[in-house]
C-alpha cells in the first residue's frame, strides 16, 4: 500500500496572494466565494479522511515508514471526483479497446481510478454511494412523463355523443335566458352542461387513477433485483442502486445493468441483439471486454465492473425515448368493444326513432303542454318556444344514446384489471401483461417445474456416498487426503457459488442458486474443506457451464508447475454414471468399474430418488499432457466416480390443497421437471399431482421417451401424462404446443433462459421472482413473486374473477340499457314526451357507468369460482343464466314504469311532475337494488360475503345519498319535485321486489351443458 502525501494549503495560500490584487468588487465576491467553497469542502474531505485513518489505523502502524497526518490530505477519496465521467461512459459505450489501454490503462487501472476493488467492490457504505450517485448519477432512466389529469377530461371531452349534448345544452341556455332571463332561463341548458361536466370528470378521474396504477406496477416490474460485491460480501440490491465502481455478478439469463467492463469470467456470451439488431452472441472476455446494459447473457459466467449508470448509458438514450404503452387492449376489451359497438348502434336507431316521432307530433300539433293545449300552433307559435322545444327533442334523443351506449364497458374491465392487479401484487403475483389476468381465467392446464415451486428450494445435503459406501457424519474424517484434495477441486472450482469467510473463526457465508449453497455448506462446513486453496494453486483452462441437455457442469483444470491436465463434472448422477469406467474405494484408491458394480451405484442412485432425494455427482478425469498442447475440450470418457450426495428439497406447505383446488376446477396440473423419473415420482405423490387411485399408465414418462413418441401416440397419450422426467426446455415447449393443439388454454411455469419458448407459446407464462432469470421473467405474461405453486392457483382465482366480475356488469348495465329504451321509446311514441330527462338519464349513466362498474369490478375471488368448469376460448360472453337475469329484470321495471307512466296519477292521485318524479326515483332505485341481484348470477343468497367488499357498500351508500339530494334539493337541476315519506315508500317497496323476483327466476334451470359438466369436473 502507498500513500501520497501532499499540501492542500498550497493552493489555498496562492488563491489569498490572488485575493489581494483583486481590483473589480464583483471578480473580489467571486473568489471569496470560491474560497468558502473550497474551505468547506477540505473540511468534508478532512473529516472523511480521519474516518480512513481510523479505520485502517493497523495498516498503517505495520508499514516500514512513519507517515504524517496532514491536515487536508484525502487521496483516498478525493480523486473520484475528477473522475471524467461522460469520458469514461463514450469510451464503453464505443468499445474502444485502445482508449480503454493507452488512455485508462486497462480495467485495473479503471477500477482504482473509480475507489473500487476487482474482488472486493466498492465500501458500500453510504457517504460512499452518496458521493458516486452526486459524481456518476442514479442508475435511473429519464422517460417521458405520464398523461396529467387535464389530458383525460380532454379526452372524454373529445367524445362525439358529448359534444352534440353541449352544443345542445349551449342552444338551450341561450333560448331559454332569452325568453325567461337569465334568472330562470338558465335551468335547462345549465343542468345538462353541469351534468356533462360531472360525468366527464368523474370518468377522468377514475382513468387517470387506473393510468398511474399502471404506472407504479409498470416501475415495479422493472426493479431488478442485482448480485453486487460490495466490501467483499455479495449483496442483491435493486437496479436503481447501483452505482459506478460496483463490481456485478453476472449468469446465464441475467440482464446487464449497467454499461462496465469484464473483470473476470468463463465462456461469457451477450445477446446484444436489443442494442444493435445482431442476433449472433457476442463473446466477453479480456480481448473484448465491453459490456452494455440491456442486454442478456447467454453463456457462462462472470463479473463486470460498473463504468455508467442512467442517462449517461447507451441503455438509458434509447429507454429515455421510449415510453410503455398502457393501452394495451386485452382480448375481453376487444370483445366489449365489438359489444358495445353493437348495443350502440340499436339505441342509435331507437335514439333516431324517437327524434323522428317527436318531431312528427310536435309540428302536427299532438304534443300537449301542463294544460292540455298544443304546444305548437302553427305561425301563432313564437320562434323561441319553437326552438326551445326542438332543441329538448333533440337533447332527449341525444341522451337516449348516451344511457344505450355502454361505456361502461371498457372502464368495467380497465377498473376490474387494475383492481386485481394491486390485489395479485399482495399475493406475490405481478402482472406483466394485462390479457394475462383474463386469460388465466380459461386455463385448462397448468404445466409446472418443480424446483422452488412445489418444493421449497431450500436445499441439504442429507447423504453422502463414496463409491459404494454411504458415509455419515461420523466417518467423514476416515476420508482419504486424495479424494479430499478431489473433492475441494470438483466442488470450489466447478461452481457458479461463493464463500465469504473474513477470518477463521467467522461463519462462512455462502452465495448461489439453492443447488450450489447446499453442496458448498456440505463442503465448507461437514467435510472442512478449504475451497480457496484450489482457486490459489490451480489454473481454470476452460469452463462448460451447466447445460439444460446435458444436465451437468465441467471444468478443465492445471495445477500450478504441472504438465498435467484434470477435468471435473458434477451433474445428474445417472448422466455421469454413464461417462464413468472407474472409481474410487473407501481407503482413496481407484478401481475398475464392472457391470455388477454399476448397477449397485444405480440401485444407490433409485433408492436415493425415491426419498424425494435429488442426485448429484462428482467425476473427473486425468490428462497427461505431454506435447504441453493446449487443451480446451473437456474429457468425457473413463472418468472416475468419486460421489455422490443426495440433496432434500421438502415440498411447500399448502401445495397439496392448491393442487386439489386446481383439479376440483376442471383443471389439469403436470409437472415438468429435470430430475430422475423416480424423484419425479416421488415429488408427484407427495404433492398430489399423482393418485394412486388413479389410472397410472403412461402417467410419467421421460423426456426423451416423450420427445420420440410419433405425433399421433403424442396427441393420444398428452391427456394421461402427469409428469414428464428429465425433461429439456425443448421437451416443455413441445409439451405446450401439443396441448394447445388439443384446443386447451396452457399456462406454464419457467425460471430458466431455455424456458424462454415455451413462456413465449403457452396461453399465459408465469415466471419465477426469486430463481427466475430476466430473460425468462420479460418472456412471460405473470411473475410469481415467491416461487410458489399456491400463488399460481391464486392466480387462477384471480384470473376467474375477472371474468365473472366484468359478466356481473354486463348483465346489470344491460338491464339499464334495455329498460331505458323501451321505456323511452314507448313513451315517446303514445305521449310524444320521454318520462327521464336529459339530466335524469345523465345521472343513471353516471350511476351505471362509473359508480356501478367501481361496485361490480372490485368483488374479492371465492372459493365458488373455483367449482366451476374452465371458460372454454370460444363461449360466448352473455351466457343463458345472464340473459334468464337480466330479461326478467329488464321486463319488470319495464312493466312497473310503464303502469307509472300511463296510472301514476290516478294511482297516487298526484300531479305530472310528481308522477315523473315518481318513476325516475323508481328506476334509479331498481338499478341499486339490482346491483345486489349482480353480485350473484346463479347462487341464491345475493349477500353471501357482502360484509368484505366495503367498496360495494359504500358506493350503495353514496348512491342512495345523492338520489335524495338529487329528488329533495335539486329540484330545478334535476327537473324533479319533493316527495313525501309515502311515496318515498312506495318507490322502495316497487324497487326492492327484484330481489324476490331474481330468487325466483334462479329456480329455472339453464345451460344443461354446464350442469352436467360440473360434476365430472
Amino acid at each position: 500500500m502507498s500513500l501520497k502525501l501532499r499540501k492542500p494549503s498550497a493552493d489555498y495560500s496562492s488563491m489569498l496572494r490572488q485575493e489581494e490584487t483583486s481590483l473589480p468588487s464583483k471578480r473580489y465576491i467571486r473568489r471569496w466565494r470560491t474560497a468558502v467553497t473550497a474551505i468547506t469542502v477540505t473540511r468534508f474531505l478532512v473529516g472523511l479522511t480521519k474516518k480512513v485513518v481510523e479505520k485502517n489505523a493497523e495498516i498503517l502502524r505495520s508499514l516500514s515508514f512513519v507517515t504524517v497526518d496532514i491536515e487536508g490530505s484525502g487521496d483516498e477519496r478525493i480523486p473520484i471526483l475528477d473522475v471524467d465521467a461522460q469520458g469514461l461512459a463514450r469510451m464503453v459505450k464505443e468499445k474502444n479497446l485502445q482508449s480503454l489501454n493507452d488512455q485508462y490503462g486497462g480495467v485495473k487501472q479503471v477500477a482504482t481510478l473509480l475507489q473500487s476493488d476487482l474482488k472486493n467492490g466498492i465500501p458500500g457504505d453510504d457517504i460512499d454511494i452518496g458521493i458516486r450517485t452526486k459524481v456518476f448519477g442514479a442508475n435511473k432512466y429519464q422517460q417521458k412523463p405520464a398523461n396529467s389529469f387535464f389530458s383525460f377530461v380532454l379526452e372524454a371531452f373529445k367524445d362525439t355523443i358529448i359534444i352534440i349534448l353541449l352544443v345542445c345544452a349551449v342552444l338551450s341556455l341561450a333560448f331559454g335566458i332569452k325568453q325567461h332571463g337569465l334568472k330562470e332561463g338558465w335551468y335547462d341548458g345549465g343542468s345538462i352542461i353541469v351534468a356533462v361536466i360531472l360525468v366527464v370528470v368523474v370518468s377522468a378521474v377514475s382513468n387517470y387513477r387506473q393510468s398511474k396504477q399502471f404506472e407504479e406496477l409498470s416501475h415495479e416490474s422493472k426493479d431488478i433485483r442485482v448480485q453486487v460485491v460490495r466490501n467483499g460480501r455479495h449483496h442483491p440490491v435493486s437496479i436503481f442502486d447501483l452505482v459506478v465502481g460496483d463490481v456485478v455478478s453476472l449468469k446465464i439469463g441475467d440482464q446487464v445493468p449497467a454499461d462496465g467492463l469484464f473483470v473476470e469470467g468463463h465462456s461469457l456470451k451477450v445477446d446484444e441483439s436489443s442494442m444493435t439488431g445482431e442476433s449472433d452472441h457476442v463473446e466477453v472476455n479480456n480481448k473484448n471486454p465491453f459490456l452494455l446494459s440491456g442486454t442478456k447473457v447467454t453463456d457462462g459466467y462472470g463479473y463486470m465492473l460498473v463504468t455508467a449508470v442512467g442517462m449517461n448509458t447507451a441503455w438509458g438514450d434509447m429507454m429515455s425515448s421510449i415510453r410503455r404503452d398502457l393501452k394495451e387492449e386485452t382480448p375481453l376489451q376487444a370483445r366489449l368493444s365489438k359489444l358495445a359497438s353493437y348495443i350502440g348502434k340499436i339505441g342509435l336507431s331507437v335514439a333516431i326513432l324517437v327524434l323522428l316521432v317527436l318531431l312528427i307530433r310536435y309540428f302536427t300539433g299532438h304534443t300537449k303542454d301542463e294544460n292540455g293545449r298544443s304546444e305548437y300552433n302553427g305561425s301563432k307559435t313564437k320562434f323561441d318556444d319553437v326552438m326551445n322545444s326542438v332543441i329538448a327533442i333533440i337533447e332527449a334523443a341525444v341522451t337516449i344514446v348516451v344511457v344505450a351506449i355502454p361505456e361502461g364497458l371498457p372502464l368495467a374491465v380497465t377498473l376490474t384489471l387494475a383492481y386485481s392487479m394491486k390485489r395479485m401484487m399482495r399475493d406475490h403475483a405481478m402482472v406483466r401483461k394485462l390479457s394475462a389476468c383474463e386469460t388465466m381465467g380459461s386455463a385448462t392446464v397448468i404445466c409446472t417445474d418443480k424446483t422452488g415451486t412445489l418444493t421449497l428450494n431450500e436445499m441439504k445435503v442429507t447423504e453422502f456416498w463414496l463409491g459404494k459406501e454411504l458415509i455419515d457424519n461420523s466417518m467423514f474424517s476416515d476420508i482419504e487426503t486424495n479424494v479430499l484434495q478431489l473433492l475441494s477441486e470438483g466442488v470450489g472450482l466447478n461452481s457458479t457459488g461463493t464463500v465469504y469467510k473474513p477470518d477463521s473463526t467467522s461463519v462462512p457465508e455462502i452465495y448461489g442458486s439453492p443447488t450450489e449453497k447446499a453442496i458448498l455448506s456440505w463442503a465448507v462446513i461437514d467435510l472442512g474443506l478449504n475451497i480457496d486453496e484450489p482457486k490459489q494453486s490451480c489454473e481454470i483452462i476452460h469452463v462448460e457451464a451447466f447445460n439444460s441437455e446435458k444436465k451437468r457442469s465441467g471444468v478443465l483444470i492445471r495445477r500450478s508447475n504441472e504438465r498435467e491436465v484434470r477435468t471435473h463434472w458434477k451433474g445428474a448422477a445417472e448422466m455421469i454414471l454413464a461417462l464413468c469406467s472407474y472409481y474410487y474405494d473407501r481407503k482413496g484408491i481407484p478401481k475398475a468399474m464392472d457391470r455388477d458394480e454399476r448397477a449397485q451405484i444405480e440401485k444407490i442412485i433409485e433408492s436415493m430418488a425415491d426419498k424425494s432425494l435429488r442426485c448429484i455427482a462428482f467425476a473427473h478425469a486425468d490428462v497427461t499432457d505431454g506435447k504441453q498442447e493446449v487443451h480446451t475440450e473437456l474429457e468425457e470418457t473413463g472418468l472416475t466416480w468419486l460421489g455422490l450426495v443426495g440433496l432434500k428439497d421438502p415440498c411447500r406447505l399448502g401445495v397439496k390443497q392448491a393442487v386439489k383446488s386446481c383439479k376440483k376446477a376442471g383443471v389439469c396440473i403436470k409437472m415438468i421437471t429435470g430430475d430422475n423419473m423416480h424423484t419425479a415420482r416421488a415429488i408427484a405423490f407427495e404433492c398430489g399431482i399423482l393418485d394412486p387411485n388413479e389410472n397410472l399408465r403412461d402417467a410419467v414418462v421421460e423426456g426423451v421417451q416423450f420427445r420420440n413418441y410419433s405425433p399421433e401416440e403424442r396427441t393420444q397419450k398428452i391427456e394421461n401424462i402427469r409428469v414428464m422426467a428429465r425433461s429439456s426446455p425443448f421437451d416443455k415447449l413441445l409439451m405446450v404446443q401439443s396441448l394447445k393443439q388439443k384446443g386447451h388454454v396452457v399456462a406454464v411455469t419457467g425460471d430458466g433462459t431455455n424456458d424462454a419458448p415455451a413462456l413465449k407459446e403457452a396461453d399465459i407464462g408465469l415466471s419465477m421472482g426469486i430463481q427466475g432469470t430476466e430473460v425468462a421473467k420479460e418472456s412471460s405474461d405473470i411473475v410469481i413473486l415467491d416461487d410458489n405453486f399456491t400463488s399460481v392457483a391464486t392466480v387462477l382465482r384471480w384470473g376467474r374473477c375477472v371474468y365473472n366480475n366484468i359478466q356481473k356488469f354486463i348483465q346489470f348495465q344491460l338491464t339499464v340499457n334495455v329498460a331505458a329504451l323501451v321505456i323511452n321509446f314507448i313513451a315517446a311514441v303514445s305521449s310524444g314526451k320521454v318520462p327521464l330527462t336529459a339530466v335524469q338519464l345523465l345521472w343513471v349513466n353516471l350511476i351505471m357507468d362509473t359508480l356501478g362498474a367501481l361496485a361490480l369490478a372490485t368483488e374479492q375471488p371465492t372459493n365458488d369460482l373455483m367449482d366451476k368448469p374452465p371458460v372454454g376460448r370460444t363461449e360466448p360472453l352473455i351466457t343463458k343464466v345472464m340473459w334468464r337475469n337480466l330479461l326478467a329484470q329488464a321486463l319488470y321495471q319495464i312493466a312497473i314504469l310503464l303502469v307509472l307512466q300511463f296510472k301514476g296519477r290516478s294511482i297516487f292521485g298526484v300531479t305530472e311532475k310528481v308522477k315523473d318524479t315518481l318513476i325516475f326515483n323508481t328506476f334509479v332505485l331498481c338499478q341499486i337494488f339490482n346491483e345486489f341481484n349482480a353480485r350473484n348470477m346463479e347462487k341464491k343468497n345475493i349477500f353471501k360475503g357482502i360484509h368484505r367488499n366495503r367498496l360495494f357498500l359504500a358506493i350503495i351508500g353514496i348512491t342512495l345519498l345523492l338520489q335524495a339530494v338529487m329528488v329533495e334539493f335539486l329540484q330545478k337541476f334535476a327537473d324533479t319535485t319533493r316527495l313525501d315519506w309515502k311515496q318515498w315508500g312506495a318507490c322502495i317497496a316497487i324497487a326492492s321486489l327484484s330481489w324476490p323476483i331474481a330468487w325466483l327466476v334462479k329456480c329455472i334451470p339453464v345451460d344443461k351443458q354446464l350442469l352436467m359438466r360440473r360434476p365430472s369436473a
